[in-house]
């Protein structure tokens, strides 16, 4: 990687990705919308080489959303086996290079048991890990997480002059998930699409127009160099 211009004191703990594209990538190639999700699968091990690299403690990438399931039902078959394929051709490699990897969403029936299974195995094999955490959001969606966690308030009887941000945080899908200060999405679209609503308040956003299955490690750390080029306020008047 290239990283002139960047501060590596100042490298962002947590950046996630909308990994946006894939169809079509595919549909510029002649090619079934699956075969840019394959090619997809490359561009994710390879970024994620870059956190790893970069020394990122979180990487959060958006893999199936709870919308995602209006798509054509052998697509969604299809993302079902991909995603379950993915843990099993990669989480031992990740294991072995101290990574731990993280799932959020919901767990409802429409998810087959399957990859469930899969999906608690790699979160078991690594949750001891120490180095990056790498997070996959699946069958997620950012309004969703926000009504599960109301649910949980009510259901833990919590009074209504109790209830503030850090009640509402507890009873996220992750709780100790910090708030990414970096958001990239790819393909040329301006919008999170119901991504981390809660979390990214604060966030940072870079859009590029990369279709997923071409982006790297290098466009990661050129994310990075922009996001290290703005100044963040937090609502405050800037020091300047």
């Amino acid at each position: 990687m290239d990283l002139t211009g960047i501060d590596l004191a100042r490298i962002p703990r947590h950046v996630a990705a909308v990994m946006d594209g894939n169809g079509r990538w595919a549909t510029q190639r002649g090619l079934k919308r699956t075969e840019g999700h394959a090619a997809g699968e490359h561009a994710l091990f390879d970024t994620v080489d870059g956190a790893i690299e970069l020394g990122l403690e979180w990487f959060t990438v958006y893999a199936f959303s709870t919308e995602n399931w209006k798509r054509p039902p052998d697509e969604v078959r299809y993302l079902m086996g991909f995603n379950k394929g993915i843990l099993e051709r990669h989480a031992e490699d990740l294991n072995e290079r101290n990574v731990r990897i993280n799932f959020i969403g919901r767990r409802d029936w429409r998810v087959p048991r399957g990859v469930m299974r899969r999906i608690d195995w790699a979160m078991d094999l690594t949750q001891h890990n120490t180095g990056l955490t790498f997070t996959i959001a699946f069958n997620y969606g950012g309004r969703a997480e926000i009504v599960d966690a109301v649910k949980r308030l009510i259901a833990d009887g919590v009074a209504a002059d109790k209830v503030d941000e850090k009640a509402i945080r507890q009873r996220l899908y992750c709780p100790d998930l910090p708030d990414p200060e970096l958001m990239v999405r790819t393909s040329g679209e301006f919008r999170t699409s119901n991504f981390l609503l809660w979390e990214l308040a604060y966030s940072e956003l870079v859009f590029t127009d990369v279709l997923w299955p071409d982006f790297r490690k290098q466009h990661l750390a050129d994310a990075i160099r922009e996001y290290q080029a703005r100044e963040r306020r937090f609502g405050a008047v800037s020091s300047s």
